[in-house]
């Protein structure tokens, strides 16, 4: 029996879940995503990824501010299965979420209840996780505080990035999904609570968090800037401009934090260094240390810390 559903997502993560169901033999009766935000001052909207893709399947698309009556009783009279949340970004009121025969779940990717929130894989990378994954769970008023229906587990590495961990656990909440709809056409879903006393937050990344400490040891400064990469990016001040780091590795000699200990912008932190192998400057296109060298001035000795 092909279910009937309602999808709400906003970003690139919710878009290859939404291709998964669309391929299936499930059917999406509409899609529901942000508002389109201006850009070029004012002169044209940006749609969201998957508002974009859902034009491209030639879904019908709904983005109202917020759930009012009128948009409670839309839903309602489309008569949907399950409404699947993927990183909407809003919350579901209690009037929705209380109407009766609707199942409303959710694809979060962290291992629930550790990393609730709004950037459960940029944490994940940041805090140097072992393993991460994505968690389908039946949506409630508390955030990300649902009963889960079910997990499944990607290992980390210290070269772990956001965007291919992004893409690996949307992949993986796509398959997931499926069998999670697999258990409910065969009345066969089982929810277990989440345990309160192993919750963790994933709250959003903040500018302060952007700045790069050298004080901090080499393998921190390289997981903010995998997890922070491409945006907003980690950043260091050289020469007045602002400098974003995309590809670094760690090397194993030391100095005082801050300290370029060579030409090759080999940066020195509280525990090893940082080598700087592709970067952004302020203004600039992405480029190799090599290429930047080459049009810009690197002290030896200089400390970025000062």
């Amino acid at each position: 029996m092909a279910l009937n559903i309602i999808f709400m997502g906003t970003p690139n993560f919710a878009v290859p879940i939404l291709r998964a169901l669309n391929n299936s033999m499930h059917k999406v009766l509409t899609v529901y995503t942000q508002p389109p935000k201006k850009k070029d001052r004012g002169l044209k909207e940006s749609l969201s990824p998957v508002h974009k893709y859902s034009k491209e399947l030639k879904l019908k698309v709904r983005y109202p501010k917020n759930f009012d009556t009128e948009e409670i009783e839309n839903i309602i009279n489309l008569k949907p299965d399950v409404v699947l949340v993927v990183a909407y970004g809003k919350i579901l009121p209690k009037e929705l979420l209380s109407i009766n025969n609707i199942k409303f779940l959710n694809v979060h990717p962290s291992l629930l209840p550790r990393w609730r929130g709004a950037a459960p894989i940029q944490r994940a990378i940041m805090n140097l996780d072992k393993e991460t994954g994505v968690s389908i769970m039946k949506v409630i008023s508390e955030l990300d505080a649902g009963p889960i229906m079910m997990q499944s587990k990607i290992d980390l590495t210290s070269d772990t990035s956001y965007l291919d961990l992004s893409s690996k656990l949307s992949e993986l909440g796509s398959k997931m999904i499926l069998r999670s709809f697999e258990l409910i056409e065969k009345k066969e879903e089982k929810f277990i609570s989440q345990n309160k006393t192993e919750v963790t937050y994933a709250e959003k990344i903040s500018k302060e968090e952007a700045k790069i400490n050298w004080n901090n040891k080499a393998k921190k400064i390289i997981a903010q800037i995998n997890a922070l990469n491409p945006n907003p990016g980690s950043w260091f001040k050289l020469n007045d401009f602002r400098i974003k780091p995309i590809k670094v590795k760690e090397v194993k000699i030391n100095g005082i934090p801050g300290e370029i200990l060579k030409k090759d912008l080999t940066i020195a932190c509280s525990e090893n260094s940082v080598q700087v192998i592709e970067l952004q400057k302020e203004g600039k296109n992405p480029m190799t240390v090599e290429e930047f060298i080459k049009g810009n001035e690197i002290k030896v000795g200089q400390n970025l810390n000062i």
